[in-house]
C-alpha cells in the first residue's frame, strides 16, 4: 500500500523465528502451537504464517475461515480453533480441512458428532475451566461433556486450559490442582502454557504450549521487559516530523491544552495518531525517540497527530525520523513501556495497529 503520509509499521519476520526458537528452547519437551490470532497480533496471519512455514509445529487462530486461507496456502500443520466452532458451517469445515478444533460446550461437541463418519477421525481439544470462569467445563458440566464425546465414532482428544495469573504472583499451581481434579485419570496429551507460563512457570507447560505475545516480542509480565528473555521485537511504527513549532512559556499544546510549558521550547509534530492506532490514553511523558535520541510526547493524542520534545534534540527537524515503538529508524522503543505510560498492554497496541497504517515486511538474507 502506497500512501503520502509517512507513517508506516515494519514487520521483521526473522524475530518472529527467533521468538518462536525461544519459546521451544524454554519448553523443550513440549510441541508448540504457534498463536496468531487477531491477524497475529496485528503482524500479518499469513505474513507470520509463511515465517514459521518451517519452524511451527503447529498454528492456533479463532475463526474457521482463516484456518481454511491457511489449508488453501498449503499448509499442512495442525491447525487449533481456539474458540471451537461457532455454527453447523463451521463443523463441516472442521471436517473437510481436518481442522482441530477446541471443545468448551456440549452444543459444540454435538454439532461436530453430527458432522463427522467413521471415516474421520476428529481431533479435538476439551476445555476445561480451571478457575479463569471463561470458557470450559467445570465439575457440574464435565459429566455430560464425556458422554457427548463417547458418541463420536473416531476422536483424537486432548484436554486443554488457560490460565489467569500466569503474569503475576499468583501463578498457576492454583489452576493446575483444579485441572488435575478435573481431568481425573486422564493420562492423555493436554496443552496448557501460554506466554507467561512457558517464561516462568515450567510445570506449567503441558505437551503443547501456546506462545502468542512473545512470538511476536512482547513480554506477558508488567515488571520485565522482553529482551530480559531474549525476546526481539516483531513491530516498529515509524513515521516523521512533519512540523516544528517554538512554544514560550506558558503557552499550551494540543486539544485541552493539557500540558502547559514551563520555559520556551521546541516541539516537534509528529504524522501519528488514535486512527493509527497509537493510543489516545498515551500522556505527557510517554516514551518516544526521535531522529536517534530518546523523547517524550506531550499533551493529547490527536486523531493524526501527535506532539513531542524536540528541545533537547536540535538537529531534529522538518522530516526527521520517529519511532512510535519497536526498533525504528529513530532508535528502539520498547512497545511495554509505551504501553504501560498509556494504562495499556502491548498486546493492544500490536492488535489495534490501524489498516490504514502501510506495512512493509522486512527481508533479512539468511
Amino acid at each position: 500500500m502506497n500512501v503520502s503520509r509517512p507513517i508506516r509499521a515494519r514487520i521483521f519476520p526473522a524475530a518472529i523465528q527467533h521468538n518462536y526458537r525461544v519459546a521451544k528452547a524454554k519448553a523443550p519437551d513440549s510441541r508448540a502451537w504457534a498463536v496468531i490470532k487477531a491477524d497475529a497480533y496485528g503482524h500479518g496471519q499469513m505474513r507470520v504464517a509463511e515465517a514459521l512455514r518451517s519452524e511451527a509445529d503447529g498454528f492456533a487462530l479463532l475463526e474457521c475461515e482463516n484456518a481454511v486461507a491457511l489449508r488453501a496456502a498449503g499448509f499442512r500443520h495442525p491447525i487449533l480453533l481456539l474458540e471451537g466452532i461457532f455454527s453447523a458451517a463451521d463443523a463441516r469445515q472442521v471436517v473437510a480441512h481436518d481442522l482441530h478444533a477446541a471443545v468448551h460446550c456440549v452444543e459444540q461437541i454435538d454439532m461436530l458428532a453430527a458432522h463427522c463418519t467413521a471415516e474421520h477421525t476428529l481431533n479435538l481439544h476439551l476445555k476445561i475451566n480451571s478457575g479463569m470462569n471463561r470458557l470450559g467445563f467445570d465439575e457440574r458440566t464435565l459429566p455430560q461433556a464425556w458422554a457427548s464425546l463417547e458418541k463420536i465414532p473416531s476422536l483424537n482428544l486432548s484436554l486443554m486450559t488457560h490460565f489467569a495469573n500466569a503474569d503475576d504472583a499468583l501463578g498457576v499451581n492454583w489452576q493446575l490442582a483444579r485441572f488435575r481434579l478435573l481431568a481425573g485419570v486422564w493420562r492423555g496429551p493436554v496443552s496448557l502454557g501460554n506466554s507467561a507460563a512457558i517464561l516462568r512457570h515450567p510445570e506449567g507447560h503441558g505437551d503443547w504450549v501456546r506462545p502468542g505475545i512473545m512470538l511476536y516480542g512482547g513480554s506477558p509480565f508488567a515488571d520485565t521487559l522482553a529482551d530480559k528473555f531474549g525476546l526481539q521485537a516483531a513491530m516498529a511504527l515509524e513515521s516523521r516530523i512533519i512540523a516544528v513549532q517554538q512554544i514560550a512559556p506558558g503557552e499550551r499544546v494540543g486539544y485541552g491544552g493539557l500540558f502547559v510549558a514551563e520555559q520556551a521550547m521546541r516541539i516537534g509534530i509528529v504524522a501519528c495518531g488514535y486512527a493509527d492506532g497509537y493510543p489516545r490514553s498515551a500522556p505527557t511523558g510517554t516514551p518516544i525517540a526521535v531522529a536517534g535520541r530518546m523523547s517524550r510526547t506531550l499533551g493529547r493524542v490527536s486523531m493524526d497527530m501527535l506532539a513531542c520534545d524536540l528541545s533537547h534534540i536540535p538537529e531534529a527537524g522538518l522530516g526527521s525520523p520517529v519511532t512510535l515503538w519497536g526498533p525504528g529508524e529513530a532508535g528502539n522503543v520498547p512497545a511495554e513501556a509505551v504501553a504501560a505510560a498509556a494504562g495499556t498492554i502491548a498486546y493492544e497496541l500490536f492488535c489495534a495497529l490501524s489498516p490504514r497504517v502501510p506495512v512493509e515486511t522486512v527481508s533479512v538474507a539468511s
